[in-house]
């Protein structure tokens, strides 16, 4: 079996941790810091994706945060709204092509828009 004939669905976290735009920002950057994740995708009621939250969204509004003495607001305050998603029926050779391609982690796995999961670089190793 070959790169090419594994596809995304089979190596992909199928329940991966979520956001709803709505959530405490604060509140989400706790629950990341103790799963010791990157960041998380956020997504609506029915599971549509939304954005992301990441490392580098949440590190700056925290650290703003921290110096004027707020809450940090929201998700959707801070998530990031241009997200590369990768099809759920992409080859495991294509996804190992974009992690080469760029400083990703990982990335949202989708189904016409539905996320259905993520895929880390772990899981392409």
């Amino acid at each position: 079996m070959s790169l090419k004939d594994i596809r995304v669905r089979d190596i992909m976290v199928t329940k991966p941790l979520t956001f709803k735009p709505d959530r405490r920002l604060l509140d989400a950057v706790r629950v990341l810091v103790d799963q010791r994740l990157p960041g998380a995708p956020v997504v609506d009621g029915n599971g549509n994706l939304l954005g992301v939250l990441t490392e580098s969204e949440f590190l700056q509004a925290v650290i703003v945060a921290g110096y004027h003495g707020e809450s940090g607001g929201r998700v959707a305050d801070h998530m990031n709204r241009h997200v590369q998603t990768i099809d759920v029926d992409a080859s495991l050779f294509d996804v190992a092509m974009l992690f080469i391609a760029t400083s990703f982690r990982w990335f949202p796995v989708v189904d016409e828009n539905r996320l259905v999961g993520v895929v880390a670089r772990r899981e392409v190793l």
